[in-house]
């Protein structure tokens, strides 16, 4: 085992967009667990848009992610040092903590993985907190109905990309919105969507088109434009699953209060008796996370699912990736192949 830790800290608060020089890439002596810990070689390092708010001093759900200290993050990989009865070296686990090759944890939330395909790194996706994210919000909020429609925003990404399909099981029309040509055909030839909707264009136009029924759900991931143009086509009794707002994650806080650009006229909330709800998966997902995979293996062996990551190879390339994937240049769920 190297005894170096390769490690990514956070140097600076970003004010607005994250820029290389607010990570700082260090080599640290290898920790060692304590009684009751596992020491866990990361294989692969999930990127998600919530990073971007846990580098900002403010209150939140979970505390920021203190200067200089490791970035926060979930990771897939083996054990190679166990002083918990429960694991022994070798175990592949999901579960290690931030950007860094070795990682100490204790034993919640520290989840045995079967080594077979899917891959290790779907872990981290479709079958990690994105997908459990999907599966929870829209069963638990979204609660879709056959024969109803479900707009799915960032419907390329490793959580629309879930949701979008989940709900196709349950009988309902869905529709994407994506940003480009190439993105758009893959949510609907390869994820099975029956439209996507390119967001660099006429979002009003094509969403009348897609769906001139209007819209039942609408899983929120961008806010900005697209909710915008979303909110008046709800239909009566419809829910706005409220997952993110990726658009808006590079704000100065406090814009969401005053010189915040205005929001949808909340009006026909009333009216339409809307259900706007939004959650952490933390709240109540990963007790159920056994449920869940059972439940999406199931659907990924019968075909039933489908899924796509964006593999960077290089735990130094995870800053820039990471700053890539806040401007859209990710194509399905982003990770880092560690090592």
């Amino acid at each position: 085992m190297p005894e170096t830790n390769l490690q990514i800290l956070l140097k600076r608060r970003p004010v607005g967009a994250p820029v290389p020089e607010d990570f700082d890439i260090v080599e640290t002596p290898a920790p060692e667990p304590r009684e009751g810990e596992v020491l866990v070689r990361a294989r692969f390092l999930s990127l998600d848009p919530y990073m971007r708010g846990r580098m900002a001093d403010v209150k939140s759900y979970a505390k920021p992610v203190a200067l200089g200290a490791v970035m926060e993050g979930q990771t897939a990989g083996e054990v190679v040092a166990s002083r918990h009865p429960g694991f022994k070296p070798g175990d592949v686990v999901l579960g290690g903590y931030g950007w860094q090759r070795f990682s100490v944890v204790g034993p919640e939330r520290l989840f045995k993985v079967p080594v077979s395909d899917p891959p290790l790194s779907s872990s981290l996706g479709v079958l990690g907190m994105p997908g459990l994210t999907a599966w929870t919000g829209l069963e638990d909020i979204g609660q879709p109905k056959a024969g109803e429609t479900v707009v799915v925003s960032a419907a390329s990404g490793a959580v629309g990309q879930v949701v979008g399909q989940i709900a196709k099981l349950r009988g309902c029309k869905v529709v994407g919105v994506a940003g480009g040509a190439a993105k758009c055909e893959f949510v609907v030839k390869e994820l099975g969507f029956d439209a996507c909707v390119d967001h660099h264009g006429d979002l009003d136009a094509q969403l009348d088109a897609a769906a001139p029924e209007g819209i039942d759900v609408y899983w929120e991931n961008v806010g900005g434009k697209t909710q915008a143009a979303v909110f008046p086509r709800f239909r009566d009794f419809g829910r706005m699953v409220m997952c993110g707002m990726i658009s808006q994650y590079n704000e100065a806080p406090g814009a969401d209060a005053a010189g915040a650009p205005p929001g949808p006229n909340l009006g026909p909330v009333v009216r339409k008796r809307l259900r706007i709800q939004g959650f952490i998966v933390s709240d109540t997902g990963w007790s159920r996370y056994g449920d869940f995979r059972s439940q999406m293996e199931a659907w990924i062996r019968d075909g039933r699912v489908r899924w796509r990551e964006d593999v960077v190879d290089g735990l130094r390339k995870a800053p820039e990736a990471f700053i890539g994937m806040l401007k859209g240049a990710n194509f399905g769920k982003l990770v880092v192949r560690v090592d």
